[in-house]
């Protein structure tokens, strides 16, 4: 384990590299203001990588979440971030928080879930309503399986509805979304680093 916390931020774009995405840009900055704190991280594009539907660590033949997974498992914390789509976090998203419930069976060598002890951050972008919706659905299921969640541990960002300017158009980052970011990364680093040093009980 690295003297530092890690993370690793998952953007749940639909849309496949090289174009560009609000998700990717927001995990990025998320991203940034945790190194601010002395956490490192990478960012993952999911749908770049092929990702098998189902519920078990690894459904075999193309299956890439292994791979994902085991930069999950060794990342401090995850930051999970999604578009608005309909109202919900995209099916992208979906498909992450399903793969991550095999980890309900999963047990250190302690016997604790695989995910005690780490931390998530969760980030929504959208051109309409639906952010605080979805990061309940995100911290339910993230807490379901393991994570953390430190407070006001939320990033979104709501464009106005039905227009065309996406997160990744604005001129710069609205000041509220740029504090929500600093604030988010600032409790997270600092909990990851509380769990490093007094782990959850086994018993």
């Amino acid at each position: 384990m690295s003297a530092q916390p890690t993370a690793i931020a998952i953007s749940c774009t639909l849309k496949p590299s090289p174009d560009v995405s609000s998700s990717d840009l927001l995990s990025s900055q998320i991203l940034t203001a945790l190194a601010q704190h002395g956490v490192s991280g990478e960012l993952v594009r999911a749908v770049d990588h092929h990702l098998s539907p189902g519920v078990e660590a690894d459904m075999g033949g193309d299956d890439e979440w292994p791979v994902l997974r085991r930069k999950v498992l060794e990342a401090d914390i995850l930051v999970l971030v999604t578009p608005t789509w309909m109202g919900q976090h995209s099916s992208v998203a979906q498909r992450v928080l399903e793969r991550l419930d095999a980890e309900l069976s999963e047990t250190d060598d302690e016997g604790r879930p695989s995910l005690f002890d780490k931390v998530a951050i969760a980030g929504i972008v959208g051109n309409e309503d639906g952010a605080h919706h979805i990061a309940g659905i995100l911290f339910q299921s993230l807490n379901d399986v393991g994570y953390t969640v430190a407070a006001q541990g939320s990033v979104y960002w709501n464009g106005e509805a039905m227009q065309t300017v996406d997160y990744k158009d604005l001129p710069e980052t609205p000041e509220k979304v740029a504090s929500a970011t600093a604030t988010a990364a600032r409790n997270a680093a600092h909990l990851a680093r509380a769990l490093r040093a007094e782990k959850y009980p086994a018993e």
